[in-house]
């Protein structure tokens, strides 16, 4: 729940990555350009900080992810001798 009269904006829940990283590459260089109005800056900062935290929360959960896997593949492989696995020539 937002506090009252709160106007921050919220990046949607089921952006991409790479929708929201574009998103925050724009409002990066709107806010370099400058020509912003205090209350336009702010807004966007705001905007662009809710972008930052979503592309991190989305890449640190890719990054469990590929965690996850990479461990169960070497467990799956672990028991397996590498001949069976490819990487030894049977004699």
């Amino acid at each position: 729940m937002t506090p009252k009269g709160d106007t921050t904006t919220q990046p949607e829940p089921e952006m991409s990555f790479e929708e929201a990283f574009r998103k925050l590459e724009e409002t990066a260089q709107a806010l370099e350009e400058g020509n912003l109005t205090l209350d336009e800056a702010t807004r966007l900062y705001e905007e662009g900080m809710g972008l930052a935290k979503l592309c991190n929360r989305l890449l640190s959960a890719t990054e469990l992810k590929i965690t996850e896997l990479k461990n169960a593949y070497s467990e799956e492989t672990a028991d397996v001798p590498l001949e069976d696995q490819g990487y030894l020539a049977s004699s």
